[in-house]
């Protein structure tokens, strides 16, 4: 399979994955409660037992399909952004932009990073549910959560960033 094609199939992957996410995520909100990215970030016991309630049974059962799902879905969004990444750092070193093709060999791995602290992040919250992982369990998850969105942001905006860059320069040549 070509670069292209896996960007392609992954990339649609990723997009109706979180599509269908999204709709779960509404079954935790329609409870009261916040969504999946509220309890990643509960950080305390306190704070996870609170959301626990709020959801009920309903959201728990919505917040456990969630979990499950993005495991799927970290790994189609983390295999998506590394292959980008690498593209565009390809694309700008075509293009003379040595200093941003060499961050890209940097930057590329951080979507990878960011996928497995999801995957860490997941587990840690499947505990918190299923009322195991004591008082460290919601600071855990929280922890690889905030890696995660760290290395996803720096992800994205070295994508475009790079995606600017190119605008630019091919602007300036016509």
């Amino acid at each position: 399979m070509t670069r292209r094609r896996a960007l392609w199939t992954l990339g649609i992957a990723t997009l109706v994955l979180f599509v269908v996410l999204a709709a779960i995520d509404r079954r935790m909100t329609d409870t009261g409660g916040p969504g999946i990215v509220g309890f990643e970030l509960a950080r305390t016991h306190a704070r996870a037992a609170e959301i626990l309630g709020q959801w009920g049974g309903s959201g728990r059962d919505a917040a456990r399909a969630s979990l499950w799902l993005d495991f799927l879905y970290l790994t189609t969004y983390g295999a998506f952004l590394w292959l980008a990444v690498r593209a565009l750092r390809d694309a700008l070193a075509r293009r003379g932009r040595d200093g941003l093709a060499r961050l890209g060999a940097y930057v590329a791995p951080l979507a990878l990073v960011g996928a497995a602290c999801d995957a860490l992040e997941d587990v840690f919250l499947l505990l918190v549910l299923g009322g195991h992982g004591g008082s460290a369990g919601p600071a855990v998850a929280t922890a690889f959560a905030s890696v995660k969105f760290s290395c996803l942001a720096i992800v994205v905006l070295y994508l475009l960033g790079g995606l600017l860059a190119m605008t630019r320069g091919t602007a300036a040549r016509a």
